[in-house]
């Protein structure tokens, strides 16, 4: 079992819906847990899916809560982002990107293997200072509100399962596995150093 609580990233497109439904419940059952999207900007659906609405990583949940309000109160609040941007400005004030975050982590979940890739090609392009490893694992997960609910506990067991190994670095390969049988999705791994 890791001597320190596992520190964890769970990084999605816009930090919005998975990554954030993942921080809710992970921070709830007392994980050292962040969140991140690496998109070049937050998208949020519009009144058509051709019509995204689109902030910058600088913009917080509550003006663009505001906007949402301002601009189609009775379409947001029945598609539910509405309710999502409230659950994300309780958790934080705005969205973050990867890639401007150089804090260490244990553990990096991404929730879509062109995440992980993002993901990936951030970490192996820094310099390595320490040589501490850190594990990046995607859990393919789809950007809806049910889904993100199921995959947050899906990745929530996972954490669980990992901070519970007595050790790590030789035992997730296994763990990886019987995630992947049980829930019947495959999961990438890769381990990345700091």
């Amino acid at each position: 079992m890791p001597s320190h609580p596992l520190r964890v990233a769970v990084v999605c497109s816009s930090n919005q819906n998975r990554s954030m439904e993942a921080h809710s419940i992970l921070s709830k059952r007392g994980f050292e847990v962040r969140s991140f999207g690496t998109g070049t900007h937050v998208k949020l659906p519009g009144p058509a899916p051709d019509k995204p609405n689109v902030y910058d990583f600088k913009t917080t949940y509550e003006q663009m809560y505001n906007d949402l309000v301002r601009k189609d109160k009775e379409l947001y609040t029945q598609n539910g982002i509405l309710h999502m941007l409230d659950r994300n400005k309780r958790i934080k004030s705005k969205p973050e990107r990867f890639q401007q975050c150089k804090d260490k982590f244990d553990l990096v979940v991404t929730c879509e293997e062109r995440v992980y890739d993002q993901v990936l090609e951030d970490l192996n392009s820094r310099e390595q200072e320490t040589m501490q490893p850190v594990h990046v694992i995607n859990v393919d997960i789809q950007d809806n509100h049910e889904e993100a609910t199921l995959g947050a506990f899906l990745i929530c067991e996972l954490c669980q399962c990992i901070q519970h190994t007595d050790d790590m670095e030789n035992e997730i390969d296994e763990l990886l596995q019987e995630f992947e049988d049980k829930s019947n999705r495959p999961f990438l791994h890769t381990v990345c150093f700091y």
